[in-house]
C-alpha cells in the first residue's frame, strides 16, 4: 500500500483543451477519496492520469513516493476497475480473476489459494466455473473487483464501478466495496458523479468543476461548510434552493430581501456578510431548513402555496411557490419534510426556516460562501 500525491497536475489535448487545472492533493496511504463533479469537470481525466492511461501535461503524481509521469501504467502497481467491468467474455469468473497473477508466473499453487481467498472475500466461490454472460450486473462487478483485489496493488483506482447497475444493487454493492475497503485498508482513489455515492463512500471527497477542485473534505464538512455556490448546490438532496436578492438593514441587523421573500437572518453574522449590506447576494438554504406548521412559532416564515407533491415514504418533497406581492417575481422554493396525509397541490401554508440551514453567497455559479466565519 502507499499514498498518492498530485502536484499541480494539468491535461491540456490537442486543439488547446484544457480539462485539468492545476489539481493538487495528497491523498494518505489506507485513504478513500472520492473524486465527484458533474460530467466533464475533469475527475475521470484525473484518475486517468494516475493511472498512466493519460499522459500529464504539467505537474507531477507520485505513488509511494515514487514519480510516475513516466512509467508503464503496468508498471505503477495500481489495480483499476472499469465501468463497464472489461471481464474477459471466453474466461470462467477464476479465469478472469487469475489472469494477472497468470501473466506475473505466479506459482499455480499460489493463484489458487489467492484466488479463492478473493472469491471468498466476495461471495463468489459457487460462481468459479461460469462464464461472464452467464452473471448478473452485480456479479460482474464483483468479479472485476476480484481481479483488482487478487493482484495486491499500492493503489486502486475506480472509475463509475457501479453506473451500469440498477439502484437497489448501487446501494449494496457500494456498501460490499466500502466495506471491502475498510478491511484491506488499500489506498482507494474513486470517481462518480453520484454526490449520495460520494458522501456515503469516501473518507474525504474532492468535488471539481471545470477541471479545478472547488473544494476538499470530509463528506460532512463539504457538506455543512462549502466553500462555494456551486459545492453547496451539488451536493445535498434535494439542491440546496437559491434565491437572488438584495442585503438590506444593517450590520448587526441584516436582511434578505428578493425573490417575495423578506428573512431576517441570525445576528453574529460573519463580517463577510455584514460588508454585503446594500448589495446583491444569493440567499440559500437547504430544503431540509424549511418546515411546514400550524400556528404560532418564533423562527421566520415564508408563506408558500405547494405547487408539487412528490412523496418519498416517511419523507415528501414538497415543491412550493412564495406568495409575493402581484406582479413581483417570486421565487420556487423545494422544502423535505416528514410526510404528511392530506397535502396536496394547491394548498397555501406557511414555512418555518430554520436559521442553521442558511447561507449567504456572492452572486455568480462559484460564489464563495459568506456564511463561514
Amino acid at each position: 500500500m502507499a499514498g498518492v500525491a498530485l502536484q499541480q497536475v494539468h491535461k491540456t489535448y490537442p486543439g488547446g483543451f484544457h480539462a485539468v487545472k492545476g489539481v493538487s492533493i495528497d491523498i494518505a496511504d489506507g485513504e478513500f477519496v472520492v473524486l465527484v463533479g458533474p460530467s466533464g469537470c475533469g475527475k475521470t481525466t484525473t484518475l486517468r492520469m494516475i493511472a498512466g492511461l493519460e499522459e500529464v501535461t504539467l505537474g507531477q503524481i507520485s505513488i509511494g513516493g515514487r514519480v510516475v509521469n513516466d512509467v508503464h501504467p503496468k508498471d505503477r502497481d495500481i489495480a483499476m476497475v472499469f465501468q463497464n467491468y472489461a471481464l474477459y467474455p471466453h474466461m470462467t469468473v477464476y479465469e478472469n480473476i487469475a489472469f494477472s497473477l497468470k501473466l506475473r508466473k505466479v506459482p499455480k499453487q499460489e493463484i489458487k489459494n489467492r484466488v479463492g481467498k478473493v472469491a471468498s472475500m466476495l461471495g463468489l466461490e459457487t460462481l468459479l466455473d461460469r462464464k461472464p454472460k452467464a452473471l448478473s450486473g452485480g456479479q460482474r462487478q464483483r468479479v472485476a473487483v476480484g481481479r483488482a483485489i487478487v493482484r495486491e496493488p499500492k493503489a486502486f483506482l475506480f472509475d463509475e464501478p457501479l453506473s451500469n447497475l440498477d439502484a437497489r444493487l448501487r446501494v449494496t454493492t457500494r456498501a460490499e466495496i466500502k466495506s471491502l475497503q475498510h478491511r484491506l485498508k488499500t489506498t482507494t482513489v474513486y470517481v462518480t458523479h453520484d454526490q449520495e455515492e460520494a458522501m456515503t463512500l469516501g473518507d474525504r471527497i474532492v468535488v471539481m468543476f471545470g477541471g479545478v477542485i472547488q473544494q476538499v473534505g470530509s463528506p460532512m464538512e463539504v457538506y455543512r461548510r462549502p466553500l462555494n455556490r456551486f459545492v453547496a448546490g451539488f451536493l445535498g438532496t434535494p439542491p440546496m434552493n437559491f434565491v437572488e436578492g438584495l442585503l438590506t438593514g444593517s450590520a448587526d441587523a441584516a436582511r434578505f430581501e428578493g425573490g417575495g421573500l423578506s428573512i431576517a437572518l441570525p445576528p453574529n453574522q460573519p463580517a463577510a456578510v455584514r460588508a454585503m449590506v446594500g448589495k446583491q447576494v444569493a440567499f440559500g438554504i437547504r430544503p431540509q431548513a424549511l418546515v411546514a406548521i400550524v400556528g404560532p412559532t418564533d423562527r421566520p416564515t415564508i408563506p408558500v402555496i405547494s405547487t408539487l407533491v412528490e412523496p418519498l415514504g416517511d419523507s415528501m418533497d414538497v415543491t412550493c411557490r412564495v406568495t409575493g406581492a402581484v406582479g413581483a417575481t417570486v421565487a420556487t422554493l423545494v422544502a423535505r419534510m416528514p410526510a404528511r396525509d392530506g397535502m396536496a397541490i394547491g394548498q397555501t401554508h406557511q414555512l418555518a426556516v430554520d436559521s442553521d440551514g442558511i447561507a449567504i453567497f456572492e452572486p455568480g455559479e462559484l460564489g464563495p460562501n459568506l456564511s463561514i466565519a
